[in-house]
Order: structure tokens, then C-alpha cells, then sequence
């Protein structure tokens, strides 16, 4: 599912991502459909962005608990903007040669390679990529995939119909999309949201190096039908409003600068996996742009040993939320779920087939994954 970014953010799955930022020749690397969606956004066609880096300092101050038991966080519910730059050059997919022979791809590169130096020169953005390619002289590329360093010789080949030397690759360096916040802590305004990351089309997380949390209005809905996922449509209204920190399987994190205007109610206890049962619970989202509203929701096949995302079955049987979305759609990621009045974790997928049925996380998933603290509300 590939679409351009624009001024209005389609909320889309993250593993069905847009991969078209800053790229070379203007190529997009293909994804797979999938019976099961995540149910976020992220483009990478907007624009790069050179804010200040606070986070680094920020977490030196950061008290880390893993001690729930006593733990409050307010509900989430909102939706929530990021901003973010790649931590190297991420490869996106191959480029067309006009008929000769791809040299990245002969080199071994792949798609989720992430391209960190040059001749023995760090790469930090697209230009210096671009900068960097020139001349058929082979270029030592130093890269990264699954953690591991890797090194690879590619000579760059000129493409006679557009003056130029490539070495056949897409690539991107920065990103930005919506999603929606689970939980705030109460006395340090860290939170975390969508239960699943921000990840490549062949489901590797995207590396970042920094990023910042912008406010977002949502301006409309398309409905979800079988075979055809809905959305949510919304878009970037404003500055920075915070950082983000981190990225993981289990969804991402960071903090306010200030608590968002749509907090509702008091902090909740945190209701551990071993509580979790099947039945009746409610999710809290906002689709309509003005407040975050709750919605029934039923709980089955909760796999109480499961450490990533899809940790139990999640169906809508909420009667206004079916009239109005078909059901799970695209931009209810992150949405945090309650029962018997504590937060027990958040929606994470939709079944493409079936938008009224998909997979929640447990909220100790997101909490563990985070290593954020969790300030205990007086």
C-alpha cells in the first residue's frame, strides 16, 4: 500500500509504509500485503528537519522503574505527530539502471541496509550520499543489517539519459506520520503510544537518531470493509510539542513538553497480563477530531506468555465505532484499552479480512519495551 505524502497524512500500516523521502531516482520500494495489519502511519516523503537534540540530555535524568505495581498513567486516546531523522542512510529498495547491471544490488546490498559511511567518511543525510557518488572509482561502503557491520566495493555506473552516476539504490533519510498515545506519566509527561513500531516494509525497525512530537488534528475517516482496511486522516497543526525517544516491536515513546489538553479523567492502575480476562472491555481513541471517546470492545485467546504485540484477540461490538469505522482501522494504533477500570494494554492490528476483529499488546509489553520512568501519581 503505497501512497504520496502530503499535507494530510493518511494513517496507515506501519509495515505497508510510504518510502519516498529524500530518495535517489525517485523509486519506492515495493511491501507485501498481509492478512494482518498495524494498524499506525508513517510517510517518508515529508521533509527533513534539523531541530535541536534534547533528548541525549534528557535521558540522563531519566529514574527507570520496572515496579508496576503501584504504578497510575493517564489514558491516552489523542493522536500524536512525529518528526524523525534516520540513524544512517536507510535503503529502501533498488533503482532502475536502464538496462545495465544494478551494482549495489550485485554487491549484496538489500532493502532495511542502513548505509553509515563512504570511503572511510560518515553519511548522515541523502545529499552527502548523493555528494558521495561520482566517477565509475569503486566507493568502500560501510553498512549495517540486523546490527551486524558489514563492508561492501560498489563502483557506481552513469545512466547516459540523465548525466549522472548512481549506484542503483532508493534511499531515505528521514520520516513522519501519526499515531496515537496509550499512556502519559503523570509527573514526568513520558508516554508511549501505537504497541508496534515504526518499521520497514520487511518488518525491521526503522533506526533513528532523533525526533520531535508535533500536535495533529484529525479531519476525517474512510470506513474499513472487508479486503479494503479504513483510516483515519489527520494533519500536522503546529510546533514541536515534545521528543521522541524511542523506537521498538512494542511501539514507540518519548516525552511532553507539556500534557496534551485532551487528558480525560484521573490516572489509572495498570492491570497486568495475569489479570487480563476474556469479555467485555472498552478502548478510548478520538476520531472526530475533538475529544477521545470510549468504545466496547470483547477480549478473547489472550496468549498470557506472549512478549511481543499480538498478545490477545481484540473485536469491536461497539455499535456507534461499527457505524462509524467498519471496525479496527488504520490511525487506532496505540489506543489504550481498559477493563474493570485499569489499563491492560492497547489495539495493535486489524485483520485486512475482517476490520471488526485484531490484536492487542499487553500494556507491561510497551512499559518493559520503553525503559522510561514511571513516575507513581500522589
Amino acid at each position: 500500500m503505497i501512497k504520496k505524502f502530503s499535507k494530510f497524512i493518511s494513517i496507515l500500516s506501519l509495515l505497508a509504509i510510504l518510502l519516498s523521502s529524500s530518495i535517489i531516482d525517485n523509486d519506492r520500494a515495493a511491501s507485501d500485503s498481509q492478512n494482518i495489519l498495524p494498524v499506525g502511519s508513517y510517510s517518508f516523503d515529508g521533509p527533513s528537519f534539523t531541530e535541536n537534540n534534547d533528548t541525549e540530555q534528557t535521558n540522563k535524568s531519566l529514574n527507570v522503574t520496572t515496579d508496576y505495581k503501584d504504578l497510575k498513567l493517564y489514558v491516552g486516546g489523542m493522536p500524536f505527530g512525529v518528526k524523525f531523522l534516520t540513524k544512517g542512510i536507510v535503503v529502501c529498495g533498488f533503482s532502475d539502471c536502464k538496462g545495465k547491471v544494478n551494482p549495489a544490488k550485485t554487491a549484496g546490498i538489500r532493502p532495511g541496509d542502513i548505509i553509515t559511511e563512504i570511503n572511510g567518511k560518515e553519511i548522515k543525510s541523502v545529499s552527502e550520499l548523493n555528494g558521495a557518488v561520482y566517477g565509475e572509482k569503486a566507493l568502500t561502503v560501510k553498512y549495517t543489517r540486523n546490527g551486524q557491520e558489514l563492508m561492501a566495493d560498489i563502483c557506481p555506473i552513469y545512466l547516459e539519459t540523465e548525466c549522472r552516476y548512481t549506484l542503483g539504490i532508493a534511499v531515505r533519510d528521514s520520516g513522519a506520520g501519526i499515531g496515537t498515545v496509550t499512556f502519559i506519566c503523570p509527573k514526568t509527561r513520558a508516554f508511549g503510544g501505537l504497541g508496534h513500531g515504526i518499521c520497514e516494509s520487511t518488518g525491521e525497525l526503522i533506526p533513528m537518531d532523533r525526533g520531535s512530537v508535533v500536535d495533529v488534528k484529525i479531519n476525517g475517516i474512510v470506513k474499513g470493509l472487508s479486503g479494503a482496511p479504513g483510516e483515519v486522516k489527520g494533519y500536522f497543526n503546529g510546533g514541536k510539542t515534545g521528543s521522541l525517544i524511542g523506537n521498538s516491536h512494542c511501539g514507540v515513546w518519548g516525552i511532553f513538553a507539556e500534557l496534551p489538553s485532551e487528558l480525560h479523567g484521573r490516572p489509572v492502575s495498570i492491570g497486568t497480563r495475569d489479570t487480563v480476562r476474556s469479555g467485555k472491555a472498552y478502548i478510548y481513541t478520538m476520531l472526530d477530531g475533538e475529544k477521545v471517546e470510549r468504545y466496547e470492545i470483547e477480549i478473547s485467546d489472550i496468549q498470557r506468555n506472549a512478549q511481543g504485540n499480538k498478545c490477545f484477540v481484540v473485536r469491536i461490538t461497539d455499535k456507534k465505532l461499527l457505524s462509524k469505522t467498519g471496525g479496527i482501522i488504520q490511525g487506532m494504533s496505540g489506543s489504550p484499552i481498559i477493563q474493570n477500570g485499569k489499563l491492560v494494554g492497547a489495539v495493535t492490528h486489524v485483520l485486512i479480512n475482517d476490520p471488526t476483529t485484531g490484536y492487542g499488546i499487553f500494556i507491561e509489553n510497551m512499559l518493559n519495551a520503553a525503559n522510561i520512568p514511571m513516575a507513581k501519581a500522589s
